[in-house]
């Protein structure tokens, strides 16, 4: 009995020294490790993030950006850091696809806890006018009657945008041509200059271009048509066995205390579904969430498996 007796008060003073530890958190300056470079999107809603974290904790929030290797470098890093909550790490989806292209130095469900999900990503497959299709059936249509008629550009072999076509192939039975690029932007001048015929774009990017009859738009992702565009089928509703939502989230290293862990989930929900912070969230073409963290894991370990079926389904390999 007097055995039994230590260990439940062990466990009281573990799990009081850890409420106590939330409590006081943060007690010190807070790095946001932001594993890609200064100026892109992560960047700009890590910076979002601080700005209002910091007023919320009373602590500087710090930008910590460490770009290299498609964000394993920066990964790794918050990954071997202190799991005290004083450094984070903000993610996109290639934290669950690269580890399918390449080897990565962690393990994303054994390093990292998955804290809390802040928005869905928001994209919209656009056809170029000149290749005369007007609707996802008559690209199906039109491709199955001739395999080798349309390409599609991307960001790079590997990147969301290729692997949501590789989506819609799953999906449809259709052959398209790959044409992978140097980054996002290179891929959207190709298909404005009618060099290819297809591309996934973020809606934030593209819908201008949409609206002037530059771009049709044929699919978006997601499980319900975009508000901008109310009459393009979701992605999610026609083929939800072959769906994968994009995101971003925050995570902090394994072994980080449960309660820091719900500290950091709640506060960075607060933020992100403020007022201010939604609102530019939209207009970056994002959908604000603010999933907890049971969920926000879930959704990782579901999305490494099914991307990783996916890319070993279709041989794709890092260039």
């Amino acid at each position: 009995m007097s055995r039994f007796i230590c260990r439940l008060a062990g466990v009281f003073l573990v799990l009081t020294a850890a409420g106590i530890q939330a409590q006081d958190y943060p007690n010190r300056p807070v790095r946001l490790v932001v594993p890609f470079p200064p100026g892109g999107t992560l960047d700009i809603v890590g910076r979002l993030l601080a700005k209002d974290l910091q007023e919320l904790w009373g602590q500087p929030v710090v930008i910590d950006n460490r770009a290299g290797a498609a964000g394993n470098i920066g990964v790794d890093v918050a990954a071997k850091s202190a799991p005290d909550g004083h450094t984070m790490v903000i993610v996109a989806p290639p934290v669950v696809t690269t580890p399918h292209l390449q080897k990565v130095p962690f393990d994303v469900t054994k390093d990292l806890i998955a804290v809390v999900q802040t928005a869905l990503i928001e994209y919209v497959f656009v056809v170029h006018p000149r290749a005369n299709v007007n609707t996802l059936d008559e690209l199906v249509a039109a491709a199955k009657k001739d395999p080798k008629r349309f390409a599609y550009a991307s960001a790079g072999t590997g990147s969301g945008q290729h692997l949501n076509v590789e989506l819609v192939r799953a999906a449809t039975g259709i052959e398209l041509n790959h044409i992978p690029y140097k980054g996002s932007a290179p891929a959207l001048q190709a298909i404005m200059a009618g060099e290819v015929d297809l591309m996934f774009e973020t809606s934030v990017s593209i819908l201008g271009q949409i609206r002037s009859g530059k771009m049709k738009p044929l699919l978006v992702t997601g499980t319900r048509p975009l508000e901008q565009l109310p009459g393009v089928p979701a992605m999610g509703a026609l083929f939800p066995q072959h769906h994968i939502d994009g995101w971003h989230g925050i995570m902090v290293p394994a072994g980080t205390p449960r309660p820091v862990v719900d500290r950091i989930a709640a506060d960075v929900r607060r933020v992100v579904l403020s007022p201010a912070v939604a609102t530019k969230f939209r207009e970056l073409g994002f959908q604000p969430t603010g999933t907890g963290t049971d969920e926000f894991s879930a959704i990782v370990r579901r999305d490494l498996e099914r991307w990783g079926t996916l890319i070993r389904a279709n041989r794709i390999t890092a260039n």
